[in-house]
């Protein structure tokens, strides 16, 4: 009953923003990824902050990657009111910024060309954690979610080539294409965080783009946080308080020689980062 009353409430809400979609403020700036990289958590350190408005539904829309051709103004609809916006910035006595959050964004081969033309002067804020741990989670994560069927994570890695196999020239290809391989079983290729980001950069250029290092982000919050609002150029207003969020248990043990494989597997990938962070990956140290 709860979940259906939840789900009346989304609808009735987004056929508001339907009908007020010109009058609902555009996003300033994005988490775009990656997956099972600790998006949630700075997802919810920043909706406390007093001059930052989330969608009006959910996390993430969506819009970039699999609802493009719904158009701008359905996304728009997901977003709160200029009234709203500026009633907070002359509240707090700041210019307020609306985002969201899309982990598929960064790994979807159109959404960053899409993102550019439809939100010019828009953020990017991308995070990463050791790609190994994060393949292990991500493949825990679809499992319980039932995206995947194979319980082992080795074997799922060994099938991924084969699922992924012309996945994405289908997305550039066939207008509306949703790829479920692409999005649920890309274990090793999302992981390869430095490729992604070199699409990027050329469309949004390298200054509207920052890379945290989860790792170092959970080590110490307030740094990160700080430099987070830095890049955004938001004031500090208040404390931070940031969470481990969206955990799954693993269901199997990964064998440590599947581990070193994969680990030298990311080493080239992962030497790439080294102009993104400042440093070494803090899982390379």
């Amino acid at each position: 009953m709860t979940s259906v009353l939840k789900r009346s409430a989304h609808a009735v809400s987004f056929a508001a923003g339907r009908l007020t979609t010109e009058a609902r403020v555009l996003p300033s700036f994005l988490i775009a990824g990656a997956q099972r990289c600790g998006t949630t958590s700075l997802y919810r350190a920043l909706s406390r902050h007093p001059l930052v408005m989330k969608p009006v539904l959910r996390k993430g829309v969506h819009y970039f990657d699999m609802a493009y051709d719904r158009g701008l103004p359905w996304y728009r609809a997901h977003f709160p009111l200029v009234t709203t916006a500026r009633a907070l910035g002359r509240r707090h006595g700041g210019r307020v910024q609306a985002f969201e959050s899309t982990p598929y964004y960064l790994f979807h081969p159109l959404a960053g060309a899409r993102i550019a033309a439809d939100l010019p002067g828009v953020k990017l804020i991308v995070l990463v954690r050791d790609p190994v741990e994060r393949a292990c989670s991500a493949h825990a994560h679809e499992l319980a979610r039932g995206f995947e069927t194979e319980p082992s994570f080795e074997r799922a890695v060994e099938l991924e080539p084969l699922r992924l196999a012309g996945e994405v020239e289908r997305l550039r290809d066939v207008p509306g294409y949703v790829s479920a391989a692409h999005r649920h079983h890309a274990y090793l290729a999302r992981g390869r965080y430095a490729e992604q980001l070199a699409q990027l950069e050329p469309l949004l250029g390298r200054d509207r783009i920052l890379v945290l290092d989860s790792g170092r982000m959970f080590d110490d919050p307030a740094s990160a946080y700080d430099r987070v609002l830095e890049f955004l150029d938001l004031p500090r207003i208040g404390g931070v308080e940031f969470a481990r969020h969206n955990a799954r248990p693993r269901t199997g043990v990964v064998p440590e020689s599947v581990r070193r494989r994969l680990h030298e597997h990311f080493e080239p990938w992962d030497a790439l980062l080294v102009r993104w962070l400042g440093a070494d990956p803090s899982w390379r140290r």
